[in-house]
């Protein structure tokens, strides 16, 4: 993989904390040996507030491709065509497999593991550590690789992804999908025993955004809602209802607890590149279905602004409002919401506990201002409320496209223009052996 051989995996020092690299022969550019050889503590709270920093680089590019492909919203700029055009499927286009918008949320997900293997490695090789504090960066390291994972898998689907990539001059083999996910599994669960071992508090700090997140058992808990979203999309949903009664599923809380990445507006630091001003020329825009679908008085319709100019037209393509999920360049963006485990929790039940099912599915709707479900019982109608109520309470959030994916369901998709196709996964970037 060319990618991990350009990597530079010792991240800069950035504006979440003030750092210092001590006993380097050169403050101002650290080498990657040396801290491998035996870093300091300050020369670990470096990889890992760079981690922070790159999992939260090209992951707006994972949002709009993902969000584009399940038809939740458009992006509309006179810049690159390809948003409306190969993305959207125009005619007799296609995906192309250097195009920025597949390469790009794709390594920029194996960029983290890359500098989570470089944590790992420093802190093995630390003298300055106790053996629980080495479980604590093993444990954070292992679930933030386990996340990224899921991501490229989500993209790539059944060209496979590589989960073993600590040594890039021998890369593991692809892997299908739930090859894959089922190495993500393990992996989580190797990260959860380590965080068992990591004693009451990190060695580290991590961001004001997971404030709630940052000791090794309330780590754990996200640890464990990943593992309920990973054991779902196995098709284990015993696993996934097992998981989330150590997750922070939260039956009393709001929807938008959860660990989340952190942004900033200041000099230096990484802004929201997902909040767009209203009401401009260039402007993400909400797919009509997601107001036209929407029940009366349902809360969430909030995610989304009428223009006060006026409904925006491009490539055949029009909308009357404006994507509003972030208001402003510093709104944190979460990795996972109480609403998303709430919704699994619903999903999982259904089969082999409807009543309990439904209940959820009303504690969601009454949430969000809507009267309680009345449609019918059955699995089927069962998993089709939660298909709706996810795509109400996750938008924009990466979910559509792979919910109706992972129920055979992209062909109900709406297709705005004669000979527009949805994709089922991108196609393995260019510069990945084939």
């Amino acid at each position: 993989m060319k990618i991990f051989k350009n990597i530079i995996c010792l991240a800069l020092c950035i504006s979440i904390f003030s750092c210092d690299i001590e006993d380097a022969a050169n403050p101002n550019g650290p080498s990657i040996e040396g801290t491998l050889l035996d870093a300091t503590k300050s020369q670990l709270q470096t990889i890992v507030t760079g981690s922070e920093d790159l999992l939260r680089q090209e992951i707006g590019f994972y949002y709009d491709l993902t969000s584009i492909l399940g038809r939740e919203y458009y992006f509309f700029t006179g810049s690159d065509p390809r948003y409306t055009g190969e993305i959207l499927g125009k005619g007799d286009s296609q995906l192309d497999n250097a195009g920025f918008y597949g390469t790009r949320p794709y390594f920029g997900r194996y960029k983290t593991v890359k500098n989570l293997n470089v944590l790992m490695e420093a802190a093995a090789n630390s003298t300055t550590i106790t053996a629980a504090e080495l479980s604590g960066y093993n444990g954070f390291a292992k679930t933030m690789q386990a996340y990224e994972l899921s991501l490229a898998a989500n993209l790539q689907f059944n060209n496979g992804i590589r989960t073993d990539v600590s040594d890039i001059d021998n890369l593991g083999p692809f892997q299908d999908y739930n090859s894959a996910l089922a190495a993500i599994e393990t992996l989580l669960n190797e990260a959860l025993t380590d965080l068992n071992n990591a004693g009451g508090d990190f060695a580290f700090s991590l961001s004001d955004a997971m404030a709630g997140f940052d000791t090794p058992s309330s780590f754990a808990t996200f640890n464990r809602a990943l593992a309920a979203r990973v054991a779902l999309y196995l098709g284990d949903k015993s696993g996934a209802i097992n998981h989330l009664g150590s997750s922070f599923m939260d039956m009393a809380a709001g929807p938008d607890l959860g660990p989340k990445r952190f942004y900033s507006a200041a000099g230096g630091d990484f802004a929201n590149n997902l909040f767009r001003v209203p009401n401009q020329a260039d402007a993400i825009i909400a797919h009509p279905t997601y107001v036209n679908d929407a029940e009366a008085g349902d809360a969430r319709l909030a995610k989304v602004q009428l223009r006060a100019s006026g409904a925006l037209a491009l490539d055949d393509l029009s909308g009357d409002y404006d994507v509003w999920v972030y208001q402003s360049l510093e709104d944190y963006v979460p990795f996972m919401t109480n609403a998303e485990l709430m919704l699994i929790n619903a999903e999982a039940n259904i089969g082999s506990n409807n009543g309990a099912a439904t209940d959820i599915i009303n504690a969601i709707r009454s949430a969000n201002g809507v009267g309680a479900y009345t449609g019918g019982s059955s699995d089927a109608d069962l998993v089709n409320e939660v298909l709706y109520q996810r795509r109400y309470s996750l938008f924009g959030l990466g979910h559509r496209w792979v919910d109706m994916r992972r129920y055979g369901k992209l062909g109900d998709l709406p297709l705005d223009r004669a000979g527009d196709d949805v994709w089922e996964q991108l196609p393995r970037p260019v510069s990945e052996p084939q």
